[in-house]
């Protein structure tokens, strides 16, 4: 069995695009993450994403790659990255949390390493997931 590893992460809607155009991002994300291994949680507040991805090292980075090189959002912070020993999203290849609150994505965004991700953890019961 590879390796896994994950990254946590937040970065910002580009200003000219609709907030839409995530239904369209996570529809073609779960085709690919599904043959590639990975799993994850993107969350969207309507301005800000926070996402945490888990999965082989060589697939996550060449998804890493792509996420940097996609115009559909800017800013992107790594806030935590890492190895981890099992797999936290056993159920999906991409789940959707949508938050009308900015304030928790907020904040998230404000830490890093493990804090990051105790804090992106502890907010997962709270969010409606589609997956």
């Amino acid at each position: 069995m590879p390796e896994l590893e994950e990254i946590l992460y937040c970065s910002l809607l580009a200003a000219d695009q609709p907030t839409h155009v995530v239904g369209r991002i996570v529809t073609r994300a779960r085709s690919r993450n599904a043959s590639a291994g990975i799993t994850g949680l993107l969350v969207f507040d309507g301005m800000r994403f926070c996402e945490h991805i888990e999965g082989p090292a060589e697939p996550l980075r060449a998804l890493w790659a792509r996420l940097q090189a996609d115009p559909r959002h800017t800013d992107l912070r790594v806030l935590h990255q890492g190895s981890v020993a099992a797999r936290r999203y056993q159920r999906f290849e991409m789940g959707l949390a949508e938050v009308e609150f900015e304030d928790d994505l907020a904040a998230i965004a404000q830490l890093q390493g493990d804090e990051a991700l105790h804090r992106f953890i502890a907010l997962r019961p709270r969010f409606d997931i589609g997956g």
